[in-house]
C-alpha cells in the first residue's frame, strides 16, 4: 500500500469522518474503511502507471459522496463510470441502494464527455461535519486546510501533475499558492449553490466540448 494512503488513513480530527479509518454504523458494510482504502490505493496505482498528469480539485468530501466512497467528487452512482474509464475494480462500501450527490453528478457529466483520465481530489480530503451531526457538510477549518494543503502538495509531486483544474475559490487559492514550475491552473466555478451552468460552460471551453443544452438537465 502507498505510504501516501497510509498517512491519510492515520489522520484523526474532531468532527471529521475519515473514510479510510472510520466506520459508519448507519450505512457501512463491516469492512467499509478497508474497502475505501483499497479503492483509493488501486486508483492511485492506476494513475501512476498510466501517467495521469491532470488533477481536478474540489473543496472537501461530502456526506452523500466521498464520505461513502472515499473518492473525491465521486458518489456511489458513478462508481461504475469510474471503473469503466479507468479499468479498475473499485467496489461499494455501504449497504442499500447507491445514492447520488449533486456535485459528483456535475463532475461526471463532464468527465464522461472527455477522453482523458483525470485524478480527482479535494483541498481537504476528508469529510468535515457539524458537531454531533455526521450527515452534514461544513467548511473545513484553517487547521484542516493546512493539513489538506500538505497532502495535496505531496499528491501533486507523486503524480507529477502538469495541469490543475481548481473547482471553486478554495481550490484556486490553495493551488495558486504552490507556484510549481510547469503546472498550469484553470479556475472554474464550483457547481453547487447555483454555479452548475457556469461550471459546465467553463469546462466546455477548457476541454473543447460541444455545447449540449440537454446536459444541464442531468442534475
Amino acid at each position: 500500500m502507498h505510504a501516501f494512503v497510509e498517512n491519510l488513513k492515520s489522520i484523526e480530527l474532531e468532527n471529521v469522518f475519515n473514510p479510510y479509518a472510520d466506520f459508519c454504523e448507519h450505512f457501512d458494510v463491516l469492512d467499509a474503511p478497508q474497502i475505501r482504502t483499497n479503492n483509493l490505493n488501486e486508483l492511485l496505482d492506476s494513475a501512476i502507471q498510466n501517467q495521469v498528469q491532470t488533477l481536478w480539485i474540489g473543496r472537501d468530501l461530502g456526506h452523500r459522496g466521498g464520505r461513502r466512497t472515499g473518492l473525491a467528487l465521486t458518489d456511489e452512482y458513478h462508481l461504475d463510470d469510474l471503473n469503466l474509464k479507468w479499468d479498475t475494480h473499485l467496489i461499494k462500501a455501504t449497504k442499500g441502494i447507491s445514492i447520488t450527490e449533486n456535485t459528483a453528478t456535475a463532475i461526471w457529466s463532464i468527465l464522461n464527455s472527455i477522453n482523458e483520465n483525470i485524478f480527482l481530489w479535494n483541498v481537504f480530503p476528508l469529510h468535515p461535519h457539524e458537531e454531533n451531526k455526521p450527515f452534514t457538510n461544513r467548511q473545513h477549518s484553517a487547521k484542516e486546510r493546512k493539513i489538506g494543503k500538505e497532502i495535496l502538495f505531496e499528491l501533486i509531486n507523486i503524480l507529477k501533475i502538469k495541469h490543475i483544474v481548481a473547482i471553486g475559490n478554495d481550490a484556486f487559492e490553495i493551488t495558486s499558492s504552490f507556484k510549481i514550475n510547469g503546472v498550469t491552473i484553470d479556475k472554474v466555478r464550483h457547481p453547487s449553490f447555483g454555479g452548475k451552468n457556469d461550471f459546465i460552460n467553463r469546462m466546455q471551453e477548457i476541454y473543447n466540448i460541444e455545447k449540449n443544452t440537454n446536459q444541464l438537465d442531468l442534475f
